[in-house]
């Protein structure tokens, strides 16, 4: 394996770690890094149900983060890895944001607007470009949804019993 693929694994297993640190939280398990010159300047996850705002997404906090982080609202340079396929909102700030790059894992059949539903990625008369990239580490990055998501199941059919 050349480096720049075991780098962009490395990055999204720390995307992966905050994905963890939600479902400890009860939080939707997606996290996110965002990586300028080969430095994590920024990691988030989601946080929907703890500040009960629908703004809550991990994207938007570690966009937030690196915004404060490089003091602009301009985000050249950097990469951002997430372990869910952006939603419409996401992939809005990601491209308003500037960022360069986007890894993403597992895709979202229901809410994906990188491809999977609709891809803002591809419309050519924005003023940013974004270079994504679909399926790194993709497995481990739906198993943590799915089996979130099933203990979830399991635990409101034994509150229901």
């Amino acid at each position: 394996m050349q480096s720049a693929e075991k780098a962009n694994e490395f990055y999204m297993k720390e995307a992966l770690k905050e994905a963890k640190k939600a479902a400890k939280k009860l939080e939707s398990p997606i996290g996110a890094v965002l990586v300028y010159k080969g430095e994590i300047i920024a990691r988030a996850h989601n946080n929907r149900e703890t500040t009960q705002s629908a703004l809550g997404h991990a994207e938007l906090e570690v966009i937030r983060k690196g915004c404060k982080k490089l003091a602009s609202w301009r985000l050249c340079d950097c990469t951002l890895y997430v372990t869910l396929e952006p939603c419409a909102m996401c992939a809005g700030a990601i491209i308003q944001s500037r960022i360069d790059c986007l890894y993403f894992g597992a895709k979202d059949p229901k809410a994906g607007a990188a491809g999977s539903v609709v891809d803002l990625f591809s419309v050519e008369t924005f003023n940013h470009t974004v270079e994504v990239h679909a399926g790194l580490l993709e497995s481990p990055c739906s198993q943590i949804l799915s089996d979130f998501f099933s203990t979830l199941r399991k635990s409101k059919k034994q509150e229901d019993a």
